[in-house]
């Protein structure tokens, strides 16, 4: 999957470095932004072959950015996983009702979330 980009879409800096950091030493060509109004308008214009999404933000939480994705044309059909704290069981219905195609809950492995990444982008492109 080395050349794919990733768009990394999280509040916590520390979080969206790390999460860099991994994807680039894999090949992946990596995206970020700090909030959903940003990383609608880095959708727009980078066309990434994915989205990590955390659900917990501000401003314009993971939810709201689902929603705008999938009313957009050119957005609607990237995948996106959640990476998020919450795994309260309205989030994750919710989230699902978005078609995503993961749900990982932190802290993670980031062996994990590369796999899970690397998984997606074979089914979802498929």
């Amino acid at each position: 999957m080395a050349g794919k980009k990733v768009l990394v879409v999280d509040d916590d800096e520390k979080t969206v470095e790390l999460v860099k950091l991994y994807l680039n030493r894999d090949g992946y060509r990596v995206i970020t932004a700090y909030e959903g109004e940003e990383a609608l308008r880095l959708a727009r214009e980078a066309n990434p072959d994915l989205i990590v999404l955390d659900i917990i933000m501000p401003l314009m939480n993971g939810h709201e950015m689902l929603k705008h994705l999938r009313k957009d044309p050119a957005l609607k059909n990237i995948p996106v996983i959640i990476c998020t704290v919450s795994n309260e069981i309205q989030d994750i219905a919710t989230a699902s009702s978005y078609n995503i195609c993961d749900y990982i809950t932190k802290p993670f492995e980031c062996a994990q979330l590369i796999d899970r990444i690397s998984n997606a982008l074979t089914k979802w492109r498929s």
